[in-house]
C-alpha cells in the first residue's frame, strides 16, 4: 500500500500555538500523537511519501523520529526540512529524496511536489469514463488563507472548457489536492482516501 502525507512539522513548537493552532500541551505531545497515528495505519512494508516539511527538529532529533516510524519512507523535499543540510544527519532511512517526483498509480498519474503547481504535467489527461487520470498532490500552505485562494482558483479553471483532440468542449480537470496531516488527523492516506477527503473539505466549507 502508499500513502501521502504533508506538513507534520515535527518538533515545530510555533505550529502547535500558532499557525495551526494544533491544541496539544505540548509539542513533545504533538510528536507522540503524530506517530501512534502513523504508526496504527502503516505497517512496516508499506510505503509512505512524505510531501515536504517532514520535522523543524535537529538531526539527531529527527532521526529519533524517523526510527520509530513504519513503512518505507519517501521524502520530497519541503522549505523547512532543515535536518537534511546536516552533515550527521543519516537520510538512508529515505528510499530517495527528490524535489519533484512523478508516479504511477493504478493507472493514474500523481504528480509530487511541496508546493501546489496551478499547470501540472498530464492535466488534462482523462480515462475512458472522462474522469481524470492525474492528480497533483502537495502539501506547504497547511489551512491558510492560501487554501481558500487554491480552492478558488481550481473551482474557476473546472468550470472553463477547452476542445479535445477529437473536437468535443470539455470542463478542464483540474485536480490538487493538499494532502496536510491536520486534514487526516495525523495519518498517511492513500491517494483514493485523500481524493474523498478533498471532496469532502470542499462541499464541508460550502
Amino acid at each position: 500500500m502508499r500513502y501521502y502525507i504533508s506538513d507534520c512539522h515535527f518538533f515545530h513548537k510555533a505550529l502547535n500555538t500558532k499557525m495551526d493552532i494544533r491544541g496539544f500541551d505540548s509539542v513533545e505531545q504533538m510528536n507522540e500523537h503524530m506517530i501512534a497515528q502513523w504508526n496504527l495505519k502503516v505497517r512496516k512494508n508499506d510505503e509512505v511519501v512524505i510531501l515536504g516539511d517532514f520535522s523543524w527538529g535537529s538531526a539527531q532529533e529527527t532521526q529519533e523520529v524517523l526510527d520509530r516510524l513504519q513503512g518505507k519512507l519517501y521524502l520530497i523535499k519541503g522549505n523547512h526540512d532543515r535536518f537534511l543540510s546536516d552533515k550527521e544527519f543519516d537520510a538512508s532511512r529515505f528510499v530517495w529524496i527528490k524535489d519533484y517526483a512523478e508516479l504511477n498509480e493504478n493507472k493514474r498519474k500523481v504528480v509530487l511536489c511541496h508546493y501546489p503547481i496551478a499547470c501540472y504535467n498530464g492535466q488534462y489527461r482523462r480515462n475512458e469514463e472522462g474522469n481524470p487520470k492525474t492528480y497533483m498532490l502537495h502539501g506547504h500552505i497547511h489551512q491558510t488563507m492560501d487554501q481558500v485562494y487554491l480552492d478558488a482558483y481550481q473551482e474557476y479553471i473546472q468550470k472553463q472548457q477547452r476542445l479535445s483532440i477529437d473536437g468535443q468542449l470539455l470542463n478542464v480537470p483540474c485536480q490538487l489536492i493538499n494532502c496536510f496531516c491536520m486534514y487526516s488527523d495525523y495519518q498517511p492516506m492513500t491517494l483514493d482516501e485523500w481524493i474523498e477527503i478533498d471532496r469532502k473539505r470542499r462541499e464541508d466549507k460550502q
